[in-house]
């Protein structure tokens, strides 16, 4: 039977005591497994009602613990609508459960790769609900810190369904005690401050956006490079362009506001409410002609599953990290990373995306597989500056 843990002193009143947690609910599946967690479908016994269990072993959050804790105290003061929400709560002797809301409609590349047709209106649409959500979020001073595709999935199958937002887990609350300069995030989606190793603030999350609303558009990411440390090079640089001819049909209001959020410069970044304003959302400007076979191609070639969803070693990381930080010429500060002096190689992703080749040897030569450290891989960086020589 569960019971509400009583220690209020310790402010974990939230928790709900149980012994066995499939008295409570019936287990059915795994649907994803995380770096010290386990999400499974479960079935609420007394109601029938469906939840995702994120189910995570107490030995595994040894020396983690105010990691989870983080990400319980962003969760329960969220209430939106296209937001995934953390429904309940429970403790049992050696492992903790979020009881979260369940969203059944499927991932975002999938159902626009599996869509007949998809417009810019499509993306804009996909776009606005995000940016209300994250300005929600940032009106409650928190911000997300790891914003990307594969964190937004449907709310339900139906053509209709809203978009959701999940994965908390590097949330982080405004005015915590802390100045936010810890590198965390996904390489291809953090903001060039973060790699940078500076002090940082909500405008993270819409240069993240910013590179989403990119990649809805066209099917391959901003940035790519298969060495990692001159992808980062690009992203502290904000090097990236439209390129034709995949960009030729896209209205120049959408590169507009693709620009405005992808802006280098955090004080002259747009806002979520500037943003909301801007007329290829809060407009007529996103055009209406189908795009689908050239963008769902490209996020086929792009974001394979078994290529995005690949976990990156986090030592790895801190080697790429360090390489970026002793092999170039800015000396031994992160800080000093926009004064880069080398030009970045900007290469060609796989086939069919190669707009600067003339030659098709050529783009065969450069149409190699991604390497985890891509834009699409599953990338954590906890705490580098701490790991990262002085």
């Amino acid at each position: 039977m569960a019971r509400e843990n009583g220690d209020a002193g310790r402010g974990e009143t939230w928790k709900k005591q149980v012994d066995d947690i499939k008295k409570i609910f019936d287990f059915k599946e795994v649907l994803g497994t995380g770096a010290f967690s386990e999400v499974v479908l479960a079935q609420e016994k007394l109601t029938g009602r469906m939840f995702a269990v994120k189910c995570i072993p107490k030995k595994a959050l040894k020396g983690k613990e105010s990691s989870i804790e983080n990400e319980i105290a962003v969760l329960r003061k969220i209430k939106h609508e296209n937001i995934v929400a953390l429904e309940d709560i429970y403790e049992s002797p050696d492992h903790l459960y979020l009881i979260m809301q369940l969203v059944s409609g499927g991932e975002l590349f999938d159902r626009i790769v599996e869509k007949g047709f998809y417009t810019e209106k499509d993306a804009s649409t996909l776009i606005r609900q995000v940016l209300d959500a994250v300005n929600y979020l940032h009106r409650m001073g928190i911000v997300h810190r790891d914003l990307k595709p594969e964190n937004l999935l449907y709310f339900n199958p139906q053509d209709e369904s809203k978009i959701m937002i999940s994965d908390f887990g590097l949330s982080k609350m405004e005015g915590s005690g802390d100045v936010m300069s810890t590198a965390c995030g996904t390489p291809g989606y953090v903001a060039p401050e973060v790699l940078a190793q500076k002090p940082y603030s909500k405008a993270v999350d819409c240069w993240s956006i910013g590179v989403i609303a990119y990649i809805l558009l066209c099917g391959y990411p901003p940035f790519y490079d298969e060495n990692d440390s001159k992808l980062f090079e690009q992203i502290l640089k904000a090097d990236y362009e439209f390129d034709a001819p995949y960009w030729d049909d896209i209205s120049d209001s959408a590169k507009d506001f693709i620009s405005s959020l992808m802006e280098k410069d955090p004080a002259k970044r747009f806002t979520c409410e500037q943003a909301l304003r801007h007329p290829w959302i809060a407009g007529d400007t996103a055009l209406c002609k189908n795009i689908h076979e050239s963008v769902s191609r490209q996020i086929r070639k792009n974001f394979a599953k078994s290529k995005w969803r690949q976990a990156f070693n986090a030592t790895a990381v801190v080697r790429h990290m360090r390489r970026l930080q002793l092999g170039s010429s800015m000396g031994s500060s992160m800080d000093r990373a926009e004064n880069f002096t080398s030009t970045p190689r900007r290469l060609k992703p796989p086939l069919p995306y190669c707009p600067r080749s003339t030659n098709r040897d050529d783009a065969a030569e450069t149409a190699r597989p991604r390497t985890p450290g891509g834009p699409g891989a599953a990338v954590l960086f906890a705490d580098l500056q701490h790991q990262l020589p002085s």
